[in-house]
């Protein structure tokens, strides 16, 4: 399976940026679905209330599926790859 990669960059209210990977089948397209993805993701951090737009989260590229983010797609459509500041 071939996923896109959308890079996504948020402030915290601590001034920290966090930086995380929202990978979707390559076929998803709609970005609005995708942001809804990235603050279903944000609320699992209790970042409540945050609007993604174009300007924290854009398309980067298309890469071939790990067997976890696979199985995360199937059960929630998406999978969330942190690379900076999550915790």
């Amino acid at each position: 399976m071939k996923v896109a990669v959308w890079d996504t960059y948020v402030k915290k209210e601590n001034g920290t940026v966090m930086n995380f990977d929202i990978m979707v089948p390559d076929s998803q397209q709609n970005e609005t679905i995708i942001y809804g993805y990235g603050r279903e993701y944000l609320q699992s951090k209790s970042i409540v209330g945050y609007e993604l737009t174009s300007n924290e989260c854009a398309f980067c590229h298309v890469e071939q599926a790990t067997e976890e983010m696979i199985q995360s797609i199937s059960e929630k459509g998406y999978y969330v790859f942190e690379l900076r500041n999550c915790q």
